[in-house]
This record gives C-alpha cells, sequence and structure tokens, in this order.
C-alpha cells in the first residue's frame, strides 16, 4: 500500500505540493520548448521560402500533438483511480522525456527527407499522450493534498508551473540568443539543445516523484466494487463532464492565444524582432504566473464562479479591442500593457480551472473526469488556436479569429452563470 500523505503534517504537505508542481513545470516546460523554438527550426523540417507558410506547417503538428491528448488523458486518469496518483505522474514524466530526447537528435528534412517531420510528428503525438495525462492527475493530486480553506491557492500553483514550464523555455531561449549563439547557430543547431535540457529535467521530475505521498483520498476510497476509472463509472456524471468541456473551451483558448501564440503573432503581425517578442512574452508571462496565487486566495474568500463570470463578461467584451490595437501598435511596451491586460483577465479563468473540475468529481473517477473532458476540448479548441490564428492571418482576414476567440469565451460566459459554485459543492470533502 503507498503511503499516504499525513493528514495534519504541513511540512508534509507542501513538500507534497512543491513535488506535484515541479513534475508538472518539467512536463509543461518539453511541451512549451517546441512552440518557443519552432521559430528556428521551422525551415529544418519544413522548407519553403514562406515563413508563414512553414510556421503553419510547425502549428499543425503542434495541433496534431494536441490528438493524443484525450487518449493519453483517459489512460492516465484511469492509472490514477485505480493504482494512484503518484504512479500515474511518475510514468507521464517518463514519457515527456522521451519525446524530447527524439526531437534533440532528429536529423533535419535535407538529411532524411520526408522522414523528418514523420518523425517529428510522433514525438510530439508521444508528448500529446504526457501531457494529457499530466494535466489531470496533478489536477486531482494538488487538489486533493490542499486544505479545504486553501484549495484554491494551492491548486493555482498547478498553473503557477503550467506558466513556469513556458517561462523557463523562454528565459533558456533569452539566454541563447543573447548569450551564447548567433542567430544562424540558433537556426543550424542551437534549438536542439532546449530539447536536451528538458530530457535532464525530467530525471530530477522523476526523483522528485517517486518521494511523493499518495494523498488520503485515493487511499481511503471504498475499492471493493472495483470501478475506479471506468468510463461506464465516469459516465455516470454528465452534467459534470458537460461543465468541463464548457467552462475550458473558452478558458483555453483565450490562453493559448495569449501565451503559446502570441510570441508568433508578436513578430508576425506587429512586426516586433524575435528577441522583443521572447523579452516581452517572458515579462508577461513572469507576472501572469505570480498573480495566479492571488486569484486563487481571491477564490477561496469569494468563491470559484464570480471569478469565472468575471473572466467570461470582460473577455467576450475586449477580446476583439485587445488583439486589434495590438496587432496596430508599433511600440514594444504598448503591447506588453495590451497584452498584460489581457493576461489578467485570462487569470479569472486559468487560477481555478483546475480545482473547479476536480471538486466536481467524486474521488474514483476524478482523475478520469478532470482529465479526459478537458483534455478533448483543450485538443480542438488550443491545439487548433495557432494553426487557425497563423490560417485566418495567411487569408488576409486575421480578425476573424478575434471573433473565433470572442464567441468561444461568450459560450463558456452561458456555462458559468449556469453552474453552481464548487466552493461549495465540493466532491472532494
Amino acid at each position: 500500500m503507498p503511503q499516504v500523505l499525513p493528514k495534519n503534517d504541513t511540512n508534509w504537505r507542501l513538500r507534497a505540493i512543491m513535488g506535484g508542481s515541479a513534475g508538472n513545470l518539467v512536463e509543461w516546460y518539453d511541451w512549451y520548448a517546441y512552440s518557443a523554438f519552432s521559430l528556428y527550426f521551422a525551415n529544418t523540417f519544413f522548407p519553403d521560402s514562406n515563413p508563414t507558410v512553414q510556421l503553419i506547417n510547425t502549428a499543425g503538428i503542434f495541433a496534431v500533438g494536441f490528438l493524443m491528448r484525450p487518449i493519453g488523458g483517459y489512460i492516465f486518469g484511469k492509472l490514477a483511480d485505480t493504482k494512484g496518483r503518484k504512479e500515474a505522474m511518475t510514468l507521464s514524466v517518463l514519457l515527456m522525456s522521451f519525446g524530447s530526447l527524439l526531437i534533440a537528435f532528429l536529423p533535419g528534412y535535407n538529411s532524411i527527407g520526408i522522414a523528418a517531420p514523420i518523425f517529428l510528428l510522433i514525438a510530439r503525438l508521444l508528448q500529446g499522450l504526457s501531457v494529457g495525462g499530466e494535466y489531470g492527475t496533478s489536477a486531482t493530486y494538488l487538489s486533493e493534498v490542499a486544505t479545504k480553506e486553501r484549495r484554491g491557492f494551492y491548486s493555482s500553483f498547478q498553473y503557477v508551473t503550467l506558466i513556469g514550464g513556458q517561462l523557463l523555455a523562454l528565459g533558456l531561449q533569452l539566454i541563447l540568443q543573447n548569450i551564447f549563439l548567433t542567430d544562424q547557430q540558433m537556426h543550424d543547431w542551437g534549438w536542439r539543445i532546449p530539447f536536451v535540457f528538458g530530457a535532464m529535467l525530467s530525471l530530477v521530475a522523476l526523483y522528485l516523484r517517486t518521494h511523493l505521498n499518495e494523498t488520503e483520498a485515493f487511499i481511503g476510497k471504498d475499492s471493493v466494487a472495483k470501478k475506479e476509472g471506468s468510463m461506464k463509472e465516469l459516465l455516470k456524471h454528465p452534467q459534470a463532464i458537460w461543465v468541463v468541456i464548457g467552462l475550458t473551451m473558452g478558458g483555453t483558448l483565450a490562453f493559448y492565444t495569449y501565451t503559446t501564440y502570441m510570441q508568433k503573432f508578436l513578430v508576425n503581425t506587429v512586426g516586433l524582432t524575435k528577441y522583443q517578442s521572447t523579452l516581452l512574452t517572458f515579462c508577461s508571462l513572469l507576472i501572469f504566473a505570480c498573480l495566479q496565487p492571488v486569484f486563487g486566495a481571491i477564490s477561496d474568500r469569494v468563491g470559484r464562479r464570480p471569478l469565472l463570470i468575471a473572466f467570461g463578461v470582460l473577455g467576450t467584451i475586449f477580446t476583439y479591442p485587445l488583439l486589434t490595437t495590438l496587432s496596430h501598435t508599433t511600440n514594444m511596451w504598448a503591447a506588453f500593457g495590451l497584452l498584460m491586460a489581457a493576461l489578467i483577465i485570462v487569470s479569472g479563468y486559468t487560477s481555478i480551472n483546475a480545482v473547479v473540475k476536480a471538486e466536481l468529481f467524486p474521488v474514483e473517477v476524478r482523475a478520469l473526469g478532470v482529465g479526459l473532458p478537458y483534455s478533448i476540448t483543450v485538443a480542438i479548441f488550443g491545439g487548433t488556436a495557432e494553426y487557425l490564428a497563423l490560417w485566418a492571418k495567411n487569408l488576409g482576414h486575421e480578425s476573424y479569429y478575434y471573433w473565433y476567440v470572442t464567441a468561444c469565451i461568450f459560450i463558456s460566459l452561458i456555462i458559468y452563470f449556469k453552474m453552481r459554485d464548487t466552493k461549495h459543492t465540493s466532491l472532494i470533502d
């Protein structure tokens, strides 16, 4: 039997949250390194004279990687509900490491032809499988180890480390760009460094996760019926499933628009240099990460639903004006201010979405219930965000994408108005 987290031991609880969060950071670093460095390796795997077309091709593989996330959400969610949260999180980080190593040592199109983008796709599929399992299991783990009174605050660290993974990728990019490598070296071989670094970080995450305690909720559940993690059992909660899908749709699309895609948007649309884009994205994401615990703590006082409604209302009203104004700005710091305004709005969703989903499901299907519907929704809306944005730009109608994001946030807003506040109806308790 796995060792359970001591019920009243604050130090063990903090260590568990740090261990779960650190592993989450490594997973998301590996996932985001692809997006951050695709500006440099796009021409390695997709030789084409049009840089937008190259980015569309790499964004396409980024999107296809999301298709594996529902499968990962199911496999690792079922594993977490039957064998334990700790075992599922440990295996997911190992799989991510393998995908990173494959990308790091993959020859380019000039060496192996069409096999290069095919193997790149395979690596992203493996990473998609891993990160699809990571979200549900880590969200469940962090929600279960937190105390009832501070569950919003502690659970917000999932997005702190999720954003931290992207910050780590961007920080490494800034160091390589400005200290160690020339632009040509970055294009030739320097882009491989972050993937090697990610594989090494996975060893640290593996160590931390093998020393985690299992949650009291998992150890204490009644497993006689052997229904843990089954689809049949999950489908007994259709309303919770639809709430997860509805509240995720607008939030995840907004999140990927202002984080993952924004670096390319600032170069391709606003006209900033790659260095300016990376620096601006890094600074905005650093502040964004610091905001998550603040919003999480607010939710512990006022509830989850008010924050979600605030995101929905402000996102519906201001998405089009913010993106339109940003696309026409010529000043780097004006762009920074607009981006920060958008990220503050999005924090109403990102800071608490994990705990809200965990609070919707009973313990025997919690990891599967959080991971599977979320992964399906993210695959459809988050995974295609970059591709659709670049496709609209290539057509000459970039504003169509702005309206698309607005519409999805509005649909989520309807769900926020109709749902109950999970702070008061939590099934974790």
